[in-house]
């Protein structure tokens, strides 16, 4: 299992949207939409797991591709250095 990183969505990007977009790809099996928590609108990123194979094959099909009018950044979840977790 694969987790994606999905950068410069639309803020009326849907958990739908998502689904509907990735799945063309093989079997999404968990999607994390990040929200703003008082408007509810996308914050502009999402995390999408899949299988390895299906992972990469959504890589290349939609990374730089248009979608909603901005070209969305696909690519394998990478932890931030020197994030170690809250406290």
């Amino acid at each position: 299992m694969k987790k994606l990183f999905v950068g410069n969505l639309p803020t009326n990007t849907s958990e739908k949207d998502l689904q509907t977009l990735f799945s063309k790809f093989g079997t999404v099996r968990s999607l994390n939409l990040v929200t703003d928590i008082f408007s509810d609108q996308c914050k502009g990123f999402g995390f999408i797991e899949m299988e390895g194979h299906e992972a990469r094959a959504a890589i290349a099909g939609l990374d730089g591709k248009d979608f909603n009018g901005k070209p969305i950044k696909v690519n394998f979840e990478s932890p931030k250095a020197g994030r170690r977790g809250r406290k």
